[in-house]
Parts: structure tokens; C-alpha cells; sequence
């Protein structure tokens, strides 16, 4: 699965720093969050949501690098 950087080589005034920033699959995952987290949210225990939330938000994202590869 290919999973670039989302934002790599950022420059500031000019400075380029050397961090690639975060990878496609984390900016996909926090995309899918925002969507995905006010639905599970009210569905699940209170004690396991964030843990679910955070593992469908990256199901999400590795369907939509595996689309973006056909």
C-alpha cells in the first residue's frame, strides 16, 4: 500500500524543514474521524469508543489508499 507523506518538505520564511509531516494514511484517518466519530460516539460504551472510533477512522483510510491504487 503506498502512503506518501500529506505534507511533505513545509518551509517557513524560507526555512525548509526536514520533516516529512504526517503520512497520507494518518490525514485520511483524521478526515474519516471527523465524519465517522459524532455517529459512533452515542452507539458505543463510554469506556471503548475512543479506541473504536480510532480503528474504523483507519479501516476508512486504508479502503481509500487501496481505491486510490486502481
Amino acid at each position: 500500500m503506498n502512503n506518501p507523506p500529506a505534507f511533505p518538505n513545509e518551509s517557513n520564511a524560507g526555512n525548509i524543514w526536514n520533516d516529512k509531516g504526517m503520512t497520507l494514511r494518518d490525514y485520511m484517518a483524521a478526515k474519516a474521524m471527523q465524519c465517522i466519530a459524532p455517529i459512533l460516539y452515542e452507539s458505543f460504551d463510554p469506556g471503548t469508543v475512543h479506541e473504536r472510533i480510532a480503528h474504523d477512522a483507519y479501516l476508512f483510510a486504508d479502503a481509500m489508499l487501496k481505491a486510490r491504487e486502481a
